[in-house]
């Protein structure tokens, strides 16, 4: 049998999850799909798959395995592609991930003209509240709002004023102590999404310090929804920290005041994640050269408006 091939249907099995969807998927019986799968184990000395009924779960050689087959055969696609010619048109599916508002209301409208540009291709957007794992995944492209992640994607600027901000309604500071400090907040009611611990919150050193300012607080909120967390920050239920494009509508309107300003951390930068490799498929070329500008300059109309918000 051969180990590319069987590498291919180890892949599909696991995107599917089952035998029989894989098996749909590539228009093989479920006994192929597992013979394909046994070839696999006999080679590596070792299960892969935990096999049940209804589910496929990887073993914990499974796991290293399946992200190197997803490797080579994005390298090998990409090789496959580049042989043909540096101008093949794109086609397929192309997924993306990005964080829920930054991939709704930023990268949604760019993904919009991109599939008018290129009607060959078309777009699984996947929106995530956690940072996917693009190869084992099997995503093509990530939008990031973090510091440049480990080497072993290709990254590609597209922003780098996006801030991190503490927030809270008027109703809810007219009714509690004030906040002058980070340390103040232990007193208060804290909304938190987790994404940045869900017991405490850093901020940068004090003056005259090189120790950043870590913040415990007991949350009385926990939510895994940036959306959520917004709307019950607007409703007075307490103080919670975004960024600065989730919240600038709400304090250009006077919902949600912002505090803490001389304490915020530096900026953030925004990115388009690739898996090495796979910048050089046509469709994924095609999409970082359409989306980048247009990211860009998205990113500097929204630090433009970050910058006019008005101080606590």
């Amino acid at each position: 049998m051969d180990r590319l091939d069987a590498m291919k249907v180890f892949i599909a099995a696991l995107d599917e999850g089952s035998l029989a969807a894989a098996g749909r998927r590539l228009g093989r019986s479920p006994a192929a799909v597992s013979r394909a799968i046994a070839f696999l184990e006999t080679h590596v000395g070792a299960e892969l798959l935990h096999r049940t009924t209804r589910t496929l779960k990887l073993s914990e050689i499974g796991e290293g395995y399946a992200e190197s087959c997803r490797r080579v055969l994005a390298e090998l696609e990409a090789a496959d592609l580049a042989a043909a010619g540096e101008h093949a048109a794109p086609t397929g599916m192309l997924t993306i991930t990005a964080p829920p508002i930054g991939g709704e209301e930023i990268l949604r409208p760019v993904i919009d003209g991109f599939l008018e540009a290129y009607p060959a291709v078309s777009v699984h957007l996947v929106l995530l509240d956690r940072p996917a794992n693009l190869v084992e995944e099997g995503i093509d492209v990530a939008l990031r709002i973090l510091e440049l992640p480990d080497s072993s994607l290709v990254a590609i600027r597209v922003g780098g004023d996006v801030k991190q901000v503490v927030v809270a309604s008027p109703r809810y500071l007219a009714q509690h102590p004030r906040i002058d400090a980070p340390a103040d907040l232990a007193k208060h009611r804290i909304i938190t999404t987790g994404t940045e611990g869900r017991d405490r919150w850093v901020f940068p050193p004090a003056k005259g310090s090189a120790v950043p300012r870590a913040i415990q607080f007991k949350p009385r909120l926990i939510v895994n929804s940036v959306r959520a967390a917004l709307a019950a920050s607007v409703a007075g239920l307490g103080v919670t920290r975004l960024l600065t494009y989730h919240v600038a509508e709400r304090v250009h309107d006077g919902s949600l005041q912002l505090l803490l300003r001389d304490a915020e951390p530096p900026v953030r930068p925004a990115h388009l994640l690739v898996p090495q490799g796979r910048q050089a498929v046509p469709k994924v070329r095609a999409f970082i050269d359409f989306a980048a500008p247009r990211l860009r300059t998205e990113f500097a109309r929204l630090s433009a408006e970050a910058l006019a918000l008005t101080p606590s």
